[in-house]
């Protein structure tokens, strides 16, 4: 019989630790003061990191990803109608 050793951490401790993180606390510091793995407080600091945008709203590295993405696949999408429209649109001589 097998039992897990992981703790499980709240949501409030993540972002607590991220916010600290990110007011210049390094990953070490936290780590060996809250007892937490490294990798664990990485993915935390990936998952809750914000970004305040200039009309005040903020997003997380999360949010900001996905828009990243969904800008690359809107270029992507873009190129190609741009290039569908060259095929299709008739060239006259006069132009």
């Amino acid at each position: 019989m097998s039992t897990s050793n992981r703790t499980k951490y709240n949501e409030d401790f993540k972002k607590s630790l991220v916010s600290l993180h990110q007011n210049g606390k390094t990953q070490v510091q936290l780590c060996r003061e809250y007892g937490v793995f490294q990798s664990a407080l990485g993915k935390w600091v990936k998952q809750y990191s914000t970004v305040e945008m200039d009309d005040g709203d903020v997003l997380t590295a999360k949010q900001v990803k996905e828009l990243q993405k969904r800008s690359a696949q809107l270029e992507e999408e873009n190129l190609i109608l741009k290039k569908a429209i060259a095929i299709f649109t008739p060239h006259s001589n006069n132009d």
